[in-house]
């Protein structure tokens, strides 16, 4: 049975594949962004919306079964993003997070803390972390925040890949990586069997 799923993020690049495979199993999708007029994938519903402005955010993200958010971080603005979706009564909400905060080995260093980050990337990766310690304290939702490999990217869409928690998932050479496509499949899978549910995962092959 497909879900009535409202997207926002949609045009961005990992987004629009997670558009993609949502219309792809039967899902029925809003696709939500700042500039709706941006937004590539046909076959949905389009929408204008931005966050930051959490009540009208409300009124548009009504009446959907689940909220994905793809949408990139803003300084100080996490806040508004959940309450966008409190104001919205939608009870199940998935989000593209960071790898940030993941641990580099169990009870290890996060990767955060082993990478030179420019300054200009600090602020949405810093927001991202902050976003994470927020939804840890949310009750009246069922919220997932999944955290991509360190390294995300265009590449293949091979559905075989590996799901972790805390912990950075690495291949056999010790990079942690995956596609935007494998990225979108995990992300509906988890739509459609809610593993996660309060918890952050990861990705990695």
């Amino acid at each position: 049975m497909g879900k009535k799923v409202a997207l926002i993020g949609a045009s961005g690049r990992i987004g629009s594949k997670i558009a993609a495979e949502l219309l792809k199993r039967g899902h029925t999708v809003t696709g939500i962004a700042r500039n709706p007029e941006k937004i590539t994938v046909t076959g949905m519903k389009n929408a204008s919306g931005d966050y930051t402005d959490p009540q009208a955010m409300a009124q548009v993200l009504k009446g959907h079964d689940a909220i994905i958010s793809a949408a990139s971080f803003i300084p100080e603005q996490a806040e508004q993003l959940i309450t966008s979706v409190r104001g919205s009564g939608v009870k199940r909400f998935l989000m593209v997070g960071g790898a940030a905060s993941l641990q580099t080995e169990p009870g290890g260093k996060k990767v955060i803390e082993t990478i030179d980050l420019p300054p200009a990337w600090k602020g949405p990766i810093m927001e991202g972390i902050r976003t994470l310690g927020l939804l840890k304290e949310v009750k009246d939702f069922d919220w997932t925040f999944f955290s991509p490999a360190v390294q995300i990217g265009p590449g293949e869409r091979t559905g075989k890949f590996r799901l972790g928690g805390e912990v950075v998932v690495k291949d056999a050479a010790g990079v942690s990586k995956i596609s935007y496509d494998d990225f979108a499949i995990a992300m509906v899978d988890e739509l459609e069997q809610g593993k996660h549910i309060k918890a952050r995962f990861t990705i990695g092959y």
